[in-house]
């Protein structure tokens, strides 16, 4: 489980981060990867000059050193805002939104959990002007859903809420004096 707080970009900032993960045979992992609109009580939304984020999740079929086969890729995502004059600005593109989201589940472990997630939102329709919208994809071994939320603890919330499949599997709830 990899769950950080969400990146909150001050003004004028630039934040470059670049994730690898590499799954044993019958691993899984839960993977968090969010952000907000900035520092909005000081006046700062969405006004970073740069969020890159770039996560990749590889799954090694043999761990033995003798095997020596390479990692294969099973999921990879970037994601870049830029506020490059000959863009428009990231704030132009977020409209209401003030944090993004996003939920990695997969392998063995998880299976059952993604199939839930996908089972769930894919039944959901979008409703309009929702203050929280979500999207779901299925990806290998897994699924993939994608949080935008007018509301920094609407997104936290939803978040765990999906993420209690975990507790289970953990033995306890690791969120319980987080979220």
């Amino acid at each position: 489980v990899f769950a950080p707080d969400p990146v909150q970009a001050f003004a004028q900032s630039i934040y470059v981060q670049r994730q690898e993960f590499e799954l044993a045979p019958g691993a899984g992992l839960a993977l968090v990867d969010w952000l907000t609109a900035g520092r909005a009580a000081c006046g700062e939304r969405w006004v970073f000059d740069q969020f890159q984020s770039r996560n990749e999740v590889s799954t090694i079929a043999d761990p033995s050193p003798e095997a020596a086969v390479k990692p294969k890729c099973v999921f990879l995502d970037s994601l870049k805002l830029d506020s490059d004059p000959g863009n428009l600005a990231p704030f132009q593109h977020m409209g209401r939104f003030n944090c993004l989201a996003m939920l990695l589940l997969v392998g063995p472990p998880l299976r059952e959990a993604a199939a839930r997630l996908l089972a769930e939102l894919s039944a959901q329709p979008v409703m309009r002007r929702a203050s929280l919208i979500g999207s779901v994809s299925p990806v290998h071994d897994g699924a993939l859903l994608r949080v935008a939320g007018e509301d920094v603890e609407a997104v936290g919330r939803e978040l765990h809420r999906h993420l209690a499949c975990l507790n289970e599997l953990l033995g306890d709830d690791p969120w319980a004096s987080k979220w």
